[in-house]
């Protein structure tokens, strides 16, 4: 006799005596535990199929113990970007054994207390949130017009200036040539799109020399339009900028 039973958020197929690995449980090591979410019962030739689960249905286990997995690396890189990142990860598991497979007339097990009383909590949370959150959408309108009149002139200068973009950004530009480009007017995506290459090899001339960066503007129309995709695309093309 088998069963298709979920536990820890994870489906297993379960027999009697045998040992399962599953997601750390709130059960102490030595206590026996329940689990009522059974999706499929074999019993020889005959095959019981839950809706989704199985009505009166339940699997006995007993905890042995708890343990940690085998540690696993994550790392990732992003090429040409200097970036590298390594983490090692191992997951909480429990070990438990299985006791019993009830087919039919099983009592549903009830939540235990500490388990109700972290819902409670998460409830309590919740609602203390919601509180703070109304509190700070109900606040007084009459401040926003006061605003408004002490500082008209500083709303309209933060407007009217440009936010620099990283020019580092573009496929052959390092932080020497980005200042060279600012210091001569050219602080934007938009403003070096509009540049011809060969103003641009005029101004950077004391920096690279007689590099002439013909796909700087086209690069740079693309990241001014937020096509970050197509951008990187063609990068993977380029060599220091060159096609």
């Amino acid at each position: 006799m088998y069963a298709i039973v979920e536990i820890a958020g994870h489906q297993f197929k379960v027999e009697k005596d045998q040992k399962v690995f599953v997601n750390r449980l709130s059960t102490e090591e030595g206590k026996k535990v329940s689990f009522d979410n059974v999706l499929l019962i074999g019993d020889g030739n005959k095959v019981t199929i839950g809706a989704p689960a199985i009505d009166g249905a339940q699997v006995g286990a007993k905890v042995l113990k708890h343990l940690k997995g085998d540690k696993v690396i994550v790392f990732k890189k992003k090429r040409r970007k200097g970036y590298r990142t390594k983490n090692g990860h191992r997951q909480s598991l429990s070990e438990i054994v299985i006791e019993s497979i009830v087919a039919s007339g099983a009592k549903k097990t009830a939540p235990a207390k500490a388990e109700k009383k972290a819902t409670e909590k998460k409830v309590a949370e919740k609602k203390t949130t919601s509180k703070t959150t109304k509190k700070a959408t109900t606040a007084p309108k009459k401040a926003e017009p006061v605003a408004k009149k002490v500082a008209p002139k500083a709303t309209t200068k933060k407007a009217s200036a440009k936010k620099a973009d990283d020019l580092k950004k573009i496929e052959g530009i390092g932080p020497k040539i980005a200042e060279t480009l600012v210091a001569a007017g050219i602080s934007t995506f938009a403003d070096l799109s509009k540049t011809k290459p060969a103003k641009i090899s005029e101004i950077i001339e004391g920096v690279r020399g007689n590099h002439v960066p013909d796909t700087w503007p086209e690069q740079a129309k693309l990241a001014a339009d937020g096509k970050w995709d197509e951008l990187k695309a063609l990068q993977d093309k380029l060599d220091g900028g060159k096609k």
